[in-house]
């Protein structure tokens, strides 16, 4: 009994299973595959806490079954597992080949799927893939081809009111008490559609309460929910602070917050792919001019992620994010480009002046387009004085640089050549 509730709950057969009709229904696909004791090589697609695990042990009854997590696997793991796989002799029965089952298998890099495609190619082992992220962007195109794609749809609150159901007349503990489902609006907020995160915090609200009678609403619910936040939501509210206080600890300078608040993203198993993005727009935005490097860091480091995935990425993660953290700052081409939206949605579609305009056709020529432009490198140091900006707003600034070496030099530069337009 001193498994979570959502474990003890998990259903043991395809008919206690509560949604994906589609999928589990008498007319279902996966059902067929029960019934025939054949299943071939899957992908699950579809929102955290909707079934896909579960789905995978039903149809997989009665067979070897490995189950492997990509945030903490490598290739070493799914090696390990099809080299036992092929010592087995049962596996060369196709009804009984082993199934390896991979949650979130769009956080395994190239390399890692590539160990995986000889083996499902071989019939070794039959692959069950769980991903909560689009397969067509995230599984590779060869081991995408070797499998049936089915797409698990978001639980309905008549979904979600039914596990609580079949919770509290089937779970031991919960049968002790007397339930009261006065409101469930709260619970369903909280758990977002996933019948996992619902099942635990039901579990939470009932056993808070000492008495026999438990009544169940939306306050007393929030109450609870609110005191259990510690672990990290990657679809909820925390997912955002954690994030948010990861890119504050980088844009204020202090390594050792960023080092720390990425450890609690990864602890979560956050998308790694979404904080190396995550860098490569601080390094712009943060950093920009004040040190190009740190866009150069930071986007070979997303490169990098992509191609080795866990463990190693985290090393590659904190490196990137210490670096970012010690980098000079500066925000100057941010607030530029900020400034030209505004002017663009104040000042509308001004013409472009003649000298800019592109030439292409004899007419055009002759109506001045391109006429006075002067070409730069025909001019002693590469520059003449010209305007570029439309003529109402001729002499109009939306660059400063900002106060660090890098951009001092940058604002000497353009000192020396444009005198007055750039000066401060």
């Amino acid at each position: 009994m001193n498994a979570p509730l959502a474990e003890r709950m998990r259903p043991q057969s395809l008919d206690a299973f509560v949604g994906q009709e589609h999928l589990v229904g008498p007319e279902g696909v996966l059902k067929s595959y029960d019934d025939q004791n054949l299943i071939p090589s899957l992908l699950f697609w579809g929102p955290p806490g909707v079934g896909k695990t579960t789905l995978a042990q039903l149809i997989a009854k009665n067979r070897p079954f490995h189950q492997l997590s990509a945030i903490q696997s490598g290739v070493k793991d799914v090696r390990a597992v099809i080299e036992q796989a092929k010592r087995k002799d049962s596996l060369f029965t196709t009804s009984k080949r082993t199934v390896l089952f991979i949650d979130e298998i769009h956080r395994f890099s190239k390399s890692q799927q590539d160990a995986l495609l000889g083996a499902v190619e071989k019939g070794w082992i039959t692959l069950i893939g769980a991903t909560t992220e689009n397969p067509s962007f995230e599984v590779i195109p060869a081991l995408r081809s070797r499998c049936q794609l089915y797409i698990l749809e978001p639980l309905t609150k008549k979904h979600l009111y039914a596990i609580l159901e079949q919770a509290m007349a089937a779970d031991e503990l919960l049968k002790n008490k007397t339930i009261v489902l006065k409101e469930t609006d709260a619970l369903f907020r909280y758990s977002g559609g996933d019948a996992r995160r619902l099942l635990n915090l039901f579990e939470l609200c009932v056993m808070s309460y000492p008495e026999k009678k438990v009544v169940i609403d939306n306050k007393s619910v929030g109450q609870i929910a609110q005191q259990s936040t510690a672990q990290y939501d990657k679809g909820g509210e925390q997912h955002y602070d954690i994030i948010s206080a990861f890119i504050k600890s980088v844009r204020g300078s202090d390594p050792n917050a960023a080092v720390y608040w990425l450890a609690r993203m990864l602890a979560g198993g956050e998308d790694l792919k979404f904080i190396a993005r995550r860098l490569i727009v601080l390094a712009s935005e943060d950093i920009g001019n004040a040190n190009p490097t740190a866009f150069v860091m930071a986007q070979s480091c997303f490169q990098a992620v992509h191609s080795i995935g866990m463990p190693e990425a985290r090393i590659l993660l904190s490196q990137c994010a210490i670096y970012l953290a010690s980098s000079p700052k500066s925000n100057s081409s941010y607030l530029a480009i900020a400034e030209a939206q505004k002017l663009v949605e104040e000042t509308g579609d001004l013409p472009v002046p003649l000298p800019l305009r592109n030439a292409p056709t004899k007419l055009m020529k002759e109506l001045g387009y391109g006429k006075e432009y002067a070409y730069a490198h025909d001019y002693k140091g590469n520059f003449v004085d010209q305007e570029f900006m439309p003529e109402d707003l001729s002499g109009k600034t939306l660059y400063k640089a900002g106060n660090n070496p890098r951009e001092k030099e940058m604002d000497a530069f353009l000192q020396a050549r444009w005198k007055d337009k750039y000066k401060d």
